[in-house]
């Protein structure tokens, strides 16, 4: 909705402008879900057919325009969006709570090839917050890339951190872990036990 609010628009219109504006990196979207998407706006009565257009041997297009009620749920949605924190699942907050079933070691490499990966991203990011400043583009349409890069450093300094606490020599997390793991396999039923 909130592209709607700047002019009217057509589907793959919509299509286009999320796909030129990389929003793919905020919201996951196809052709088929924003075509899904218009449909139930123009039921809730908050968008409506503004004109059809017709070019060349293109079909019909329908064009669409916010209402009133359109105009008032998206500044209400954003502004709830804004100012109230919704708990969301990551999938790496959840690998982490499972991490324990890793060896340590397997863990200490996986995330350190995640902290790699992290940082190529973060470079790549901040290249192109770079150069489309450069280019003239206010900060203000690039606020969610400076988020996304704050988030990237708190978790690279989060991936370090957890790092140290299982390295450490002296107070590290490893010895511990990995005779737990030895412990719990040891209390397992063996191939022959699972069979009878």
């Amino acid at each position: 909705m909130s592209y709607l609010t700047t002019r009217p628009m057509h589907r793959y219109d919509l299509v286009r402008t999320l796909t030129a504006n990389d929003d793919g990196r905020s919201v996951k979207f196809t052709p088929a879900t924003v075509y899904m998407v218009v449909e139930q706006l123009e039921k809730a009565g908050f968008i409506v057919e503004h004109e059809t257009l017709r070019t060349g041997a293109y079909p019909e297009r329908i064009v669409y325009a916010l209402t009133d009620e359109g105009r008032a749920e998206c500044r209400e949605w954003l502004r709830s969006l804004i100012a109230d924190p919704a708990h969301e699942y990551p999938q790496f907050a959840l690998a982490l709570s499972l991490i324990g079933a890793l060896e340590p070691d397997d863990a200490v490499r996986l995330l350190e090839e995640r902290r790699g990966r992290v940082e190529e991203v973060q470079a790549e990011d901040r290249d192109s917050m770079e150069k489309a400043l450069a280019a003239g583009l206010p900060p203000l349409f690039l606020v969610d890339e400076k988020y996304r890069l704050a988030l990237m450093d708190a978790e690279l300094g989060f991936i370090a951190g957890l790092i140290e606490d299982i390295t450490a020599p002296e107070t590290g997390w490893a010895g511990p872990w990995a005779a737990h793991l030895a412990q719990s396999r040891s209390q397992q039923p063996g191939d022959d036990d699972a069979h009878r």
